[in-house]
């Protein structure tokens, strides 16, 4: 294991931003000793972590197919998380009716490439599954499937069109999706239509569901929530977390009950939600979000830290307790999210003048190191 001293540089330490050394050793931020590295102009930070991205979906689905080699995919995505100084990254895979790469299938093949490369690169690779709630079928073998994937966080989605559903109209967009996934658009459009008029029955199954995961330890949160009354549901079943939530009212209901919040970091670097949702940046700024997650774009998270900074939103503590602390607190892993002595060696280098990354390491290893800085590192 490398041990160093890092000097010169601004530290995001708990008590702020100073120059004052940080030493690392063993895998671990220790209170001193080392070889000293001269790291005057750069900052360094804690490692990001990322409470929910589904980023690395692009690593394995070049153009309209599936990778074949699913590790080599995530051999890619894990550079990509590297180099965007995220250090510990929770990969969000569906378990859907939608088919295709959201499919029951390519689930088990994820789980199975994140499983082989796990112990082959050096990011903290974690598992999220996206159950669709509609597939009453599939319930009992979701069970077996998180028990079998060791999988420690489910969250619940939702993704039937129910308002077209209702109105007997045909969904838009069906006919290209479902030709996608290589499904007969009728055939796509019945199987919704089946599990649309099951839903009466789903408060009920979700009741067994939720309480069989919450005894097995399984963390549970729920997705695009909408209303007070939605969120006050979940909570009643057990299901703490709530990301990505599409309204200022389900927000306040979660925040009010002291349920974590997870909004998406490319919602404050775009200024907005893309589809209208309520704005992270504004409710960052009302006190309301817990941590900021990748959602589809990595390079997001850092740059979503220096947006609320530079906005004068919250200072730069602040915000990168958001991509930091922040979502370890809501994932409960009690060992990062700062650097302070016995914590992990989770951190990012940063060239203090354009902010790019310049170095990252997580549990005390390097996972990307480039330019000027890795000459300070290895002479």
């Amino acid at each position: 294991m490398l041990e160093f001293c890092l000097t010169g540089a601004e530290v995001l330490h708990p008590d702020g931003l100073r120059d004052a050394p940080l030493s690392v050793a063993g895998g671990f931020v220790v209170a001193d000793g080392g070889r000293r590295v001269d790291l005057s102009g750069y900052l360094v930070l804690p490692g990001i972590i990322d409470a929910h991205g589904d980023g690395f979906e692009r690593h394995l689905a070049p153009r309209r197919g599936a990778m074949k080699d699913i590790d080599q995919g995530l051999i890619a995505a894990e550079a990509e998380l590297a180099a965007n100084g995220i250090t510990t990254a929770v990969l969000a895979q569906f378990y859907s009716w939608e088919g295709g790469m959201r499919g029951p299938e390519f689930a088990q093949r994820v789980m199975a490439g994140i499983a082989q490369v796990r112990g082959a690169v050096v990011t903290d690779l974690l598992t999220q599954l996206r159950f669709e709630i509609a597939m009453l079928d599939a319930y009992a073998d979701m069970r077996r499937f998180v028990a079998q994937h060791d999988i420690g966080y489910v969250v619940f989605n939702d993704h039937l069109p129910h308002d077209a559903l209702d109105k007997g109209k045909r969904p838009p967009r069906l006919t290209g999706q479902a030709l996608r996934i290589g499904r007969n658009p009728e055939k796509h459009l019945e199987m919704m239509q089946e599990l649309h008029a099951g839903m009466d029955a789903v408060p009920a199954a979700l009741d067994g569901l939720c309480a069989d995961l919450a005894a097995g330890g399984i963390r549970m949160g729920s997705h695009d929530d909408r209303t007070g009354s939605g969120r006050a549901a979940w909570r009643a079943r057990g299901v703490a977390i709530t990301e990505f939530p599409e309204t200022p009212e389900a927000i306040e209901a979660a925040h009010l009950s002291g349920d974590p919040v997870i909004m998406g970091a490319p919602n404050v670097v775009r200024g907005g939600s893309h589809n209208g949702n309520a704005s992270a940046a504004e409710m960052v700024m009302m006190g309301q979000v817990d941590a900021l997650a990748s959602d589809y774009h990595y390079p997001s998270m850092k740059r979503a830290a220096f947006f609320l900074a530079d906005a004068g939103v919250c200072d730069l503590a602040a915000a990168w307790h958001l991509i930091s602390a922040g979502p370890a607190r809501v994932l409960g892993l009690t060992d990062r999210g700062v650097l302070a002595p016995g914590q992990r060696a989770d951190l990012v280098v940063l060239e203090a003048e354009t902010r790019r990354v310049a170095a990252c390491m997580s549990g005390g290893r390097f996972s990307y190191l480039s330019g000027a800085a890795a000459e300070r590192f290895v002479i």
